[in-house]
């Protein structure tokens, strides 16, 4: 049967930062930050939170929705460029931590396009293993643990948060109808943390430095969204027999208000029908689109028979777009 969405569910720390405090940090005011990003404020989480706390508290949330999914839970993916350590897995944590029985559970890295790399790779399992039949996906990242509070190109854009979904079968005619993936790695050096691996050890000099820190060129990911995500969405909708009209829904991953906006004006999609949460949250990386997902059917619940398009642009730089209809 085709993989669908079972259930959904969301985390976000308890702590506001504000405009204000971006601005303290960076000296730059508050209206340009909100004037340049869109964003009004973002969470962070509190000193001795990890990633996978995060992620275990999204999953409660959606088994708490869907009676027995935890039972029900074949395998477990984690999408984060955030992780608790180097190794083992987050996911590894987080099975731990949910009490989940013993099923495969592995991270994926595709930056903030990891959830949608996620959800295909689910579907890929689920067709390859009969014994697969609902796989839990979670999106998790606490950027605020890599931020230079004094560059104001990343700090007023990030914040922490996680969302989840368990996949699993639905009727023919529902759920994935399509899904794409892609890496363009000749531009891996647009956006990433230098420091930490085994190309630049995390060592002193790296620290002074700041090499441990988010580094993006804001001007050329910019350039890369406006020709690389409309060519995803596009194929998603070719590939599925549909086109913008047919789209219910736009589940963006949350990059940037502005760049959004933009976005939609250029691809002709009515900004009604692309739900924002960067405004109140910032982008929270691999957790965007899973979170704007379950904001979207707390503000108007999803019907069955909706058409969503999901897509995201990630560093590596790495593009994914995913053709879903609710069930």
């Amino acid at each position: 049967m085709p993989t669908g969405i079972i259930s959904i569910g969301s985390h976000l720390p308890e702590r506001i930062i504000g405009n204000d405090r971006i601005a303290e940090w960076t000296g730059v005011s508050e209206e340009w930050i909100h004037e340049r990003t869109g964003i009004r404020e973002r969470r962070y989480a509190r000193a001795g939170t990890a990633t996978s706390d995060l992620a275990a508290h999204a999953a409660r949330q959606l088994f708490s929705r869907y009676d027995g999914s935890a039972e029900l839970t074949d395998a477990l993916i984690v999408a984060t460029c955030t992780p608790d350590v180097p190794q083992p897995a987050t996911a590894a944590i987080v099975q731990h931590k949910l009490g989940l029985r013993a099923v495969p559970a592995f991270d994926i890295n595709a930056v903030c396009s990891g959830f949608l790399y996620g959800l295909a790779v689910a579907d890929g399992l689920r067709a390859a293993l009969p014994d697969t039949e609902h796989v839990l996906v979670v999106g998790a990242d606490m950027f605020s643990t890599i931020m230079d509070r004094t560059d104001r190109t990343t700090v007023s854009l990030f914040g922490d948060g996680a969302g989840a979904v368990l996949l699993g079968p639905v009727p023919e005619g529902y759920g994935l109808l399509a899904a794409r993936t892609v890496s363009d790695g000749a531009l891996h050096h647009l956006v990433g943390v230098p420091a930490g691996g085994t190309a630049v050890p995390l060592d002193r000099a790296a620290r002074e430095s700041g090499q441990h820190f988010l580094k993006m060129d804001g001007r050329a990911i910019r350039q890369y969204v406006h020709t690389t995500l409309p060519k995803v969405v596009h194929q998603v909708l070719d590939d599925a027999g549909l086109s913008l009209a047919d789209v219910d829904r736009f589940i963006f991953h949350q990059a940037n208000t502005r760049l959004l906006e933009s976005f939609a004006d250029i691809a002709g999609i009515d900004r009604k029908r692309m739900p924002l949460t960067a405004p109140r949250l910032g982008n929270t990386a691999g957790a965007s689109i899973p979170v704007t997902l379950c904001a979207a059917d707390r503000d108007r619940p999803l019907e069955r028979g909706e058409h969503l398009l999901l897509a995201a642009i990630g560093g590596g730089m790495t593009a994914a777009a995913a053709l879903v209809r609710w069930y």
